[in-house]
């Protein structure tokens, strides 16, 4: 493929890869609210998790094809855009404050989760058995939330999230068609990204790592950016920080996990220290500044700047070292 097809192939992927993801999320909440899910159930789990559903088609794709850098850069470097791309960005349009009690409880939850990948690639790799182990970390989380969910206590997120389906209300078997449609079309557009993406990495000679960290990860959270920008206009500050949540909860987990069981991945010793170390942090910060230990958390105008700088920062240190190397 030239380079042309390839930038091409990338931009292409990615357009249609936003508008199925959302397409696909749409489809599978209304789905759910017809199979009677409540509604802070269905943003507990469709909603925050299915917004990642972009990544974790694009790493599969990405291990399938035997290049496990591009699935594991897609899903750290999603989390790190989530926290300092979007939630920076979306903090410095309107502060936000966050009420909701299922938001604290999973704070400290994506705290341990990260501490967990961490452990896993700080001896250069992430193994069948530690995949499977995500994996299963995943299907008791999934079980927890769903137990959380259906105690039908009322919580801020799932007014949101009530309110939200009230103002879209789609029919059964046309959501059923968009689950379809959108799942397939991210299947299409995941495997033209991954191609492109290959290409371009081949024509600059930088690591899969580095694309998947940049320009896949970026572009696999585009879904999370449109959604947190849509959500903050009807002021429901809760679904923003939710999204980026369940999202972060599910690429480390889900798409880590996937990728690694279909091909057990070698990481650099940058993952840990470089890509890890700003992961890790970022996440740090965003459980002081939204936890609230004195009452409603928030992130303020200033903090969602700090975020948004620690992005740019991150980017171009990224950027510079490899191409100087």
């Amino acid at each position: 493929m030239s380079m042309g097809l390839a930038v091409l192939a990338v931009l292409l992927g990615l357009v249609v890869l936003v508008w199925s993801a959302d397409r696909f999320v749409e489809g599978a909440a209304a789905t759910a609210k017809h199979l009677g899910m409540s509604p802070l159930l269905i943003g507990m789990v469709i909603m925050g998790f299915g917004t990642s559903a972009p990544e974790m088609v694009v790493s599969v794709m990405a291990a399938m094809d035997g290049s496990p850098g591009i699935a594991l850069g897609n899903a750290y470097g999603s989390n790190i855009a989530n926290i300092a791309l979007i939630l920076g960005f979306t903090a410095l349009l309107a502060p936000l404050m966050v009420h909701s009690q299922v938001i604290r409880r999973e704070l400290p939850i994506l705290l341990m989760v990260t501490a967990v990948a961490a452990f896993q690639v700080s001896d250069g790799e992430i193994t069948r058995f530690e995949a499977i182990v995500l994996l299963v970390l995943l299907v008791g989380l999934l079980g927890w939330n769903i137990y959380q969910g259906r105690r039908g206590k009322v919580d801020a997120l799932g007014g949101e999230v009530e309110q939200e389906l009230a103002a879209h209300p789609m029919p059964m078997k046309k959501a059923l068609v968009w689950v379809a449609i959108g799942l397939l079309l991210l299947v299409a557009s995941s495997r033209l990204l991954v191609w492109g993406a290959v290409d371009i990495a081949q024509f600059f000679g930088v690591s899969d790592l580095v694309i998947g960290l940049t320009v896949v990860a970026i572009g696999t959270s585009l879904p999370e950016l449109a959604s947190s920008i849509a959500a903050l206009r009807k002021n429901e500050h809760d679904m923003v920080l939710g999204n980026v949540i369940g999202s972060n909860l599910f690429n480390t987990l889900a798409v880590v996990g996937l990728a690694g069981v279909i091909h057990p991945m070698t990481t650099e010793p940058e993952v840990f220290t470089r890509d890890m170390l700003v992961m890790g942090a970022l996440t740090l910060a965003l459980f002081f500044f939204a936890y609230g230990f004195r009452g409603p958390g928030r992130i303020t105008r200033i903090e969602g700047g700090v975020l948004l700088a620690a992005f740019f920062a991150y980017t171009a240190y990224l950027l510079s070292t490899t191409f100087v190397a």
